[in-house]
């Protein structure tokens, strides 16, 4: 009988200390998943801060944001990864967010345009133009303004091709990727099927230490959302 009741005693004890165990084990991981969201959440944080282009930067500009369809924004290197993001950016939907129809990006000091699927696009360099200057009536805008994007697969991705290289339509050359130059003004149509098509004038205003760029923007003109019969192989 006692040694039954000695090897029942042990059996509970040792019940005892592995249950003990476990909810320490799982306590302790709780608390770290705990941690790390909190350490998560407080990294988001500061790459927000990080992102945000300065005061400075926002009062050197403030006539300009004072009008409808401007902004400032900043754009961190794709190279140079951040948590939320922050390479890409989308004048329609005003949001660093990739994903939904992002218009211009910055990778390796080059900015550039057309990201996923069909969606394409062009930029141009004015040099060192006011944005101010810049409006539907200017001479270099006509042929991005009057650009009309096709509505068939094949053609859009022949565009997309033809717009990957260099080309000069009445002396004015095009381009999806251009690079990124400071006190330099560009144009950029951006064409994102079935989510938006916008003609938008910027100007690289500042490259900070860490290759990232502050942009001053204004809309020119936003065109209905384009449409594109899929091209689909038969079976």
């Amino acid at each position: 009988m006692k040694r039954l009741f000695t090897a029942t005693l042990f059996v509970v004890i040792t019940l005892s200390f592995l249950s003990f165990n476990a909810f320490a084990q799982t306590a302790s991981r709780e608390n770290l998943l705990k941690e790390v969201e909190s350490r998560r959440v407080e990294l988001i944080a500061l790459e927000k801060k990080l992102l945000a282009p300065s005061e400075e930067d926002r009062a050197a500009y403030a006539a300009l944001l004072r009008q409808p369809d401007t902004g400032i924004i900043r754009l961190i290197p794709r190279e140079n990864k951040l948590t939320i993001g922050g390479s890409y950016y989308s004048f329609s939907r005003l949001t660093h967010e990739y994903g939904y129809g992002s218009d211009i990006a910055l990778e390796q000091d080059y900015l550039s345009v057309g990201f996923a699927g069909a969606d394409y696009g062009m930029l141009t360099n004015l040099g060192d133009l006011p944005l101010e200057e810049i409006t539907l009536e200017h001479p270099s805008v006509r042929f991005l303004s009057e650009y009309v994007p096709p509505g068939k697969e094949p053609e859009a991705r022949s565009e997309y091709r033809r717009f990957s290289v260099l080309s000069t339509i009445d002396g004015v050359p095009y381009r999806n990727r251009l690079s990124a130059e400071v006190k330099t003004t560009y144009l950029l149509r951006s064409i994102n099927y079935d989510r938006a098509d916008v003609l938008v004038a910027f100007r690289v205003v500042r490259k900070d230490i860490d290759r990232s760029v502050i942009i001053v923007w204004k809309l020119l003109k936003r065109y209905p959302v384009p449409e594109l019969a899929r091209h689909r192989t038969e079976q």
